[in-house]
């Protein structure tokens, strides 16, 4: 019951940042790495990484399609952790350090956890609940 809130919960989250990256791209190019090409095309992308991963996540009726939207997700937040580096710099860096400390620090920590619970949520892995076989 709580992996299936969890995943529904996460699905959710997902589908909406699909959505608003793809109505409204211009916060997160703002965020965008210099060094990551065709900018427009990365967010546009990544929107729909996040919809068919959540559409995914959510269906219940195939668990290997449900795994692989799980490692595509968890894949995902890896994937977008250097923009978040990013924004961070480049907030803390104006005068009245944007977001601040407050949002940056544990954002900086909720990546890790979306990764594990992607991957858990998926039914991927069972850490730490489920005991180790040797």
């Amino acid at each position: 019951m709580m992996r299936t809130a969890a995943r529904l919960t996460l699905a959710l989250f997902y589908f909406a940042a699909g959505v608003i990256h793809i109505v409204s791209p211009r916060p997160f190019l703002l965020i965008m790495p210099a060094w990551v090409p065709a900018p427009e095309a990365v967010v546009l992308w990544t929107g729909i990484a996040e919809l068919l991963g959540a559409i995914g996540l959510a269906q219940g009726l195939s668990l290997p399609i449900r795994r692989a939207a799980a490692i595509g997700l968890a894949l995902y937040a890896v994937c977008v952790f250097p923009a978040n580096i990013n924004h961070f710099a480049l907030d803390l860096a104006k005068p009245g350090h944007g977001a601040g400390l407050g949002y940056h620090v544990p954002r900086m920590f909720a990546q890790p956890v979306l990764v594990w619970l992607a991957l858990w949520s998926g039914g991927v892995i069972e850490w730490p609940w489920k005991p180790r076989t040797r």
